[in-house]
């Protein structure tokens, strides 16, 4: 392990045990001012900086991950590059911090990085994000729609309209949009990977605008998937459990269940966004040529039709 516990320097390819990869954290009950940012989070979230090991299995390819700056994103969009990939990044401007740190890792990695901050709620953004990113890459092989709002509440009746269209919005609608544009973009071998939850199968009741979306993007991606198969582009999810981003102490959780989350999983622990990234290098690789319309979980243990 590294000196910090939250952390460990053994890469993903070595036997280990699952439960004891991590230790079975128990956050403060306290939460993040405003969307969260990794560099503020208590204990620290692994995006793999010290431990994911490449293969190549990437090399050349040009991906567009949203909500890259932090969590599962980041974890991801540090695996692409260590794989060979070069990539773009998009993220709130008020995660400048967290986007600038892991452009720096890629940039280490020697591959090509484009931090473009904005909101996947503004159509004019998402509409030109795509071509910002060709420009930048000189193409476009990996779409990673994972950027996303979830906001613990009291249940259905204190869901405010705003927050409703919000997280609409941001998890759901912008996926749509961002896809049609990059539409035109993909060529055959070209992969989109959708992020989508547990909670698409096991909705919270504290959670149901954000679970409710989450099912939605689990049906978006098995539609679009029959769409494009025929042109070569294949569509999947990932479908994470409890995983440790600042998704969840900026209001994804209420402060009070934080001590205790992810410890209900089979493995007894929250996940770390590195353990996720394996998933998303899967999906976006040609070893996953015959792999459409999946959604492939990552939860730790938690049982999913």
């Amino acid at each position: 392990m590294s000196q910090d516990a939250d952390r460990t320097t053994t890469d993903q390819l070595e036997l280990q045990d699952p439960v004891t990869r991590y230790p079975k954290i128990s956050p403060p009950a306290e939460a993040l001012p405003g969307t969260g940012l990794d560099v503020e989070m208590t204990p620290k979230a692994d995006l793999g900086e010290h431990s994911y090991r490449g293969t190549g299995r990437l090399t050349g390819r040009k991906a567009l991950v949203t909500g890259g700056d932090s969590g599962i994103g980041a974890a991801t969009a540090i695996a692409f590059a260590r794989e060979g990939a070069d990539v773009v990044i998009t993220y709130l401007p008020q995660e400048e911090k967290d986007a600038a740190h892991v452009a720096e890792i890629i940039r280490a990695e020697g591959r090509t990085v484009e931090t473009i901050p904005g909101d996947l709620r503004d159509k004019a953004f998402t509409a030109d994000l795509v071509e910002r990113t060709v420009k930048a890459l000189g193409g476009l092989d990996i779409l990673v729609n994972n950027g996303g709002k979830q906001v613990a509440t009291d249940g259905l009746a204190s869901i405010t309209d705003e927050q409703l269209e919000a997280t609409y919005d941001v998890n759901i609608l912008a996926m749509f949009r961002l896809t049609r544009a990059a539409l035109p973009h993909l060529k055959a071998g070209a992969t989109i990977i959708n992020t989508t939850s547990i909670q698409a199968y096991q909705p919270a009741p504290k959670l149901l605008d954000y679970a409710s979306t989450k099912a939605a993007i689990n049906n978006f991606t098995k539609g679009l998937a029959e769409e494009l198969a025929p042109q070569g582009i294949r569509v999947n999810a990932v479908a994470p459990g409890p995983i440790w981003t600042p998704l969840q102490p900026s209001g994804g959780q209420k402060p009070e269940d934080l001590p205790e989350f992810g410890q209900s999983t089979g493995l007894g622990r929250a996940g770390q966004p590195t353990e996720l990234a394996p998933a998303y290098v899967f999906l976006a690789s040609p070893e996953s040529s015959y792999v459409v319309g999946e959604t492939l979980h990552v939860n730790g243990g938690m049982p999913t039709p």
